[in-house]
């Protein structure tokens, strides 16, 4: 068997076993995820020169050379039997290790995610800031790629995604999509965000606000009338915030408070759980909306007011993570166990799970898992799972 056959087999295997992530490391055998739990695909242990041949085999010299200088490596391929995988490649203990994830071929609609139906009002936007933040594997980039979707079947607008790598190949419907990827059509999100305003761009997709340099490009491009779409690696919102302003020197904080205050328009921080009903993931979502309240709030440096905000900000259709998380409980979608692992308030999340809530919970709390397509266990309710498995 080829090196290029190895690891296409091990692709296919993985698929067919409902993996969302194939990770091949040397000295251990080939392990995939199903479900956010880990599994063995085979039993073979993967030597380092296995790792290389099948490495070498995938890269063309381009890319063996950017690996070479440093050490990681980013990109997307696609295959009619596995559709489009994002794979990381790096090094550790020095010899290489991969990491693979599949993703959709298809870009998932944003009411068969069993995400708030209100998250679906923010494609209106005209302009501002709209952040989608979580841990890794939460869905982020999935949320963020229905979201362009909606705007590209329902506005005139022209697109322009900056991705590291592209993952969701869009085709133009009612607007026009540019895709960059890091690495190959531009350097860096910062020099690509530098140049993007110049481009006409009405809407910007961020893969990643990744230094302060891109933070700041970003601000810059939402407030200067452009709608801005980008990732976060946080856990609430508090936190966004936090990140975002933390990013830059103590001199620069007040003015990046202002900025932030005036552009944010909204930011979903998700978690993704194991759907102990029907198979599958289903995400519990945080929301907030800015309000002048908020945005005072974080103009006067005051984010740990926001949480409370948020929690008693059901009329504007935000809640908090806590609460969407026990809305699952309840509808028996995921267990307590699991619900705990990601509270971001333990003793809260209990009382909300023993029907005790010490507020107001908002309409559309836990992910829409109120509207009949989410509940059911026909075949309606099998297609909203394939998007997050």
């Amino acid at each position: 068997m080829q090196d290029g056959d190895k690891i296409l087999s091990l692709l296919i295997a993985a698929k067919r076993a409902g993996a969302s992530d194939l990770i091949l490391v040397a000295g251990a055998s080939p392990r995939i995820y199903v479900n956010t739990r880990m599994e063995r695909l085979a039993k073979e242990t993967l030597s380092a020169s296995d790792l290389n041949d099948m490495v070498t085999a995938l890269l063309n010299a381009k890319q063996r050379e950017r690996l070479n200088q440093h050490r990681d490596l980013d990109l997307s391929i696609g295959h009619a039997e596995v559709g489009r995988c994002r794979i990381n490649i790096h090094y550790q203990r020095r010899s290489l290790a991969v990491a693979i994830r599949f993703v959709s071929s298809e870009i998932p609609k944003l009411e068969d995610l069993s995400l708030p139906p209100q998250l679906g009002t923010w494609a209106e936007l005209p302009r501002g800031l709209i952040l989608v933040t979580g841990p890794t594997g939460s869905g982020k980039t999935t949320t963020l790629a229905a979201l362009l979707e909606r705007i590209n079947r329902e506005r005139r607008t022209h697109i322009i995604t900056l991705e590291d790598p592209i993952e969701f190949a869009f085709k133009n419907d009612k607007s026009v999509i540019e895709q960059r990827e890091i690495g190959d059509d531009s350097p860096s999100f910062a020099n690509a965000l530098r140049h993007v305003v110049r481009q006409k761009p009405d809407v910007i997709l961020v893969g990643e606000m990744r230094d302060l340099e891109t933070v700041a490009a970003a601000l810059t491009a939402a407030e200067t009338g452009h709608l801005v779409l980008a990732s976060l690696h946080t856990n609430t919102t508090a936190q966004t915030i936090e990140r975002i302003v933390d990013v830059f020197d103590s001199r620069r904080q007040q003015q990046v408070r202002v900025q932030l205050s005036a552009s944010l328009k909204a930011v979903a921080c998700q978690a993704l759980f194991p759907n102990e009903r029907d198979g599958g993931m289903v995400p519990a979502v945080e929301l907030l909306v800015m309000t002048p309240a908020i945005a005072r709030a974080i103009r006067d440096n005051n984010t740990h007011l926001i949480d409370g905000m948020i929690e008693t900000g059901g009329q504007h259709g935000m809640q908090t993570l806590d609460a969407a998380i026990a809305t699952l409980v309840r509808d028996g979608l995921i267990s307590r166990d699991a619900a705990m692992t990601k509270a971001t308030e333990p003793e809260r999340l209990e009382r909300l799970m023993s029907h005790r809530p010490p507020e107001k919970e908002p309409v559309g709390a836990g992910c829409g898992t109120d509207r009949p397509v989410r509940r059911g266990t026909g075949s309606k309710a099998s297609s909203t799972r394939k998007p997050w498995e």
